[in-house]
């Protein structure tokens, strides 16, 4: 069983920076890729950024790329989203997740671990 937590989220002006962590417990994720999404209020749960088991290679949806920074510490067993440059419409719940393999995915449904959230909130 893996158990993932998200801290850092909280309520930042526009054009700030936050970040994000995901600890996980349970078991070592180095051989598996991770994920962040985000659910904002009445809209589906999206993809935001995902990094490989050894974080050699990392992907991006568009309307966070140049913005955001995914990585990970594989001894200390936790991933990271640097959020910079924040605008109102980044105004979610964000999730971090384990992925089942350790290749990138942008789809929920290969992820098979998922964190409570954490509210991110942007005001303008």
């Amino acid at each position: 069983q893996v158990q993932l937590v998200e801290s850092g989220g909280g309520l930042v002006q526009a054009g700030g920076s936050l970040r994000l962590s995901c600890a996980a417990s349970g078991r070592t994720l180095s051989s598996f890729a991770m994920g962040w999404f985000r659910q904002a209020p009445g809209k589906e749960r999206e993809f935001v950024a995902a990094i490989s088991g050894r974080g050699g290679m990392t992907a991006y949806a568009d309307s966070v790329k140049g913005r955001f920074t995914i990585s990970r510490d594989n001894v200390k067993n936790t991933g990271y989203l640097q959020m910079n440059s924040l605008k109102p419409e980044d105004t979610a719940v964000y999730y971090c997740a384990k992925d089942r393999s350790t290749l990138l995915h942008r789809n929920s449904g290969d992820y098979d671990y998922w964190g409570q959230g954490t509210q991110v909130t942007v005001s303008s």
